[in-house]
């Protein structure tokens, strides 16, 4: 179907979230680096002139995606760290990102391509729209985290979201697997190294959290 000129701001925000749908599809089917702006458009139904009536790039939709799947996520995981109490052991705080995370498939697929995206497709002015948003969101993340853990404020706070989020993309990535290596993982001499997304995620978090309260602690 080939969507005529919006005339409304409710008929925009409709072509924009097919638009993301459409984006949404390919890159997470083909990877960042074989969709093209074009191939967007016609799985979205837009003809390519119609398309940049709403974004000037592939990574400018990619972007806008994220961000939105992003902003979802942040604000779901706010919600859930309010039910913690002050104090409560990191296993808990683990499973919360973790069930978090699990809770926004879409998001998780586009993790690990986020920085392919960012580094050697987007304009200056896109990446700081980007991570002002980014920013305002984490920062409310931030004093929730202080909230539960008040030794773990300020730049530490920010480096548990960061490092967590590092920790999630890398066991994501790793537990999609090919045909071959999870051929390879039912061997025994290679069980030991069998991606768990789950426990390989909650795993390092916890150390991540105890390592910044260590942090704290005065050297002997």
């Amino acid at each position: 179907m080939n969507w005529q000129r919006a005339r409304t701001d409710e008929k925009k925000n409709a072509r924009k979230e097919a638009i993301y749908q459409a984006a949404f599809t390919l890159f997470k089917n083909n990877g960042y680096d074989k969709v093209s702006f074009n191939a967007i458009a016609v799985e979205a139904g837009f003809t390519k002139s119609n398309m940049y009536r709403y974004f000037s790039s592939k990574g400018e939709i990619f972007l806008n995606v994220f961000a939105d799947l992003f902003e979802q996520w942040a604000g779901d995981f706010s919600l859930q760290l309010r039910t913690l109490e002050q104090g409560v052991a990191a296993k808990y705080f683990a499973d919360i990102w973790l069930n978090s995370m699990l809770s926004h498939p879409k998001l998780l697929d586009l993790m690990p391509i986020l920085f392919t995206s960012l580094e050697r497709n987007s304009s200056f002015e896109q990446l700081i729209e980007f991570k002002r948003l980014s920013v305002n969101l984490l920062y409310h993340l931030t004093l929730d985290i202080t909230r539960i853990y008040p030794d773990i404020e300020g730049e530490k706070a920010f480096k548990l979201l960061n490092l967590s989020y590092a920790a999630t993309t890398n066991s994501w990535t790793a537990a999609m697997q090919s045909d071959e290596l999870k051929k390879l993982y039912q061997l025994d001499e290679f069980q030991a190294l069998k991606p768990d997304f789950e426990t390989d995620l909650t795993t390092s978090i916890e150390i991540i959290i105890h390592g910044l309260k260590a942090s704290n602690q005065p050297n002997e």
